[in-house]
């Protein structure tokens, strides 16, 4: 079992910037998909960014821009860079990790980010 610990949601004005860790709880394969999803109240869950072993990048068109993922493989933990936060960038972000290679995926157990205006 693995196990996504996330940091560094929090409270920021427009405008600002804030960085999302996630570290997986142990080794895992070298082939595998990292990514951020958000939850806005009321909305569904939805991709924001994903980062592949490969290094292969894929982000929601809005946050293309003013968002950069990122990984380090030898630590196993995918990053966040949030910049130009929007008051609609308010919501739970969620970690994923997919090993397809195990036929697994993991989910963080999210960290709120709010925007204020």
């Amino acid at each position: 079992q693995v196990q996504l610990v996330e940091s560094g949601g929090g409270l920021v004005q427009a405008g600002g910037s804030l960085r999302l860790s996630c570290a997986a709880s142990r080794s895992i394969s070298r082939t595998n998909n990292m990514g951020w999803y958000r939850q806005a109240p009321g909305k569904e869950r939805e991709l924001v960014a994903i980062t592949t072993s490969g290094g292969s990048t894929i982000y929601a068109d809005s946050v293309k821009g003013r968002f950069t993922i990122s990984r380090d493989n030898a630590r196993n933990t995918v990053y966040l860079q949030m910049n130009s936060l929007k008051p609609e960038d308010t919501a739970v972000y969620y970690c994923h990790l997919n090993i397809p290679a195990w036929g697994s995926n993991y989910w963080g157990q999210g960290t709120q980010v709010t925007v204020s205006s």
